[in-house]
């Protein structure tokens, strides 16, 4: 698995045009996922994101989690963090897992950062249409893979 991490001063998704999910000061995460991986990879990247300590403190040190500063998270699919662009023009996909088993791991790795006490956790919709409004916040954008 694959996310992309950033810091927000707040984040939304409208979802095919209708239903608007939003956050305030936090992390706007997108998850990829590839072939073989497991519910392992999604519980250690979960932990991970929770104590990721990328936010300032009161001397303005990057010192903080999310968890410290009460922060939200909104958690957006998107399954081009698996994209390669080394040949041609056109990205090449074939590192990215097939829909039905991407799926079955993001909705896991969903539930399983909802299951760790955050004070607001949105998501948007696998697989549909998805318009993501973002106001970073450094900006500070992270990649981290599962181990």
């Amino acid at each position: 698995m694959r996310l992309l991490i950033q810091r927000v001063k707040r984040a939304s998704v409208i979802i095919n045009g209708k239903e608007k999910r939003e956050i305030n000061q936090g992390m706007c995460v997108f998850i990829g996922v590839t072939h073989g991986d497991k519910e392992s990879n999604a519980d250690w990247l979960a932990e991970k994101i929770s104590g990721l300590r990328i936010f300032e403190d009161i001397n303005g040190k990057i010192n903080l989690s999310l968890k410290d500063i009460d922060g939200e998270i909104l958690l957006v699919s998107q399954f081009s963090l698996y994209a390669s662009c080394v040949k041609g023009r056109r990205p090449g996909f074939t590192d990215a897992a097939r829909p039905e088993e991407a799926e079955k791991l993001y909705d896991y790795f969903v539930d399983r950062v909802k299951s760790l006490g955050l004070k607001n956790v949105q998501c948007g919709e696998f697989g549909a249409d998805m318009e993501v409004e973002i106001i970073n916040d450094g900006p500070l954008t992270f990649i981290i893979d599962s181990i």
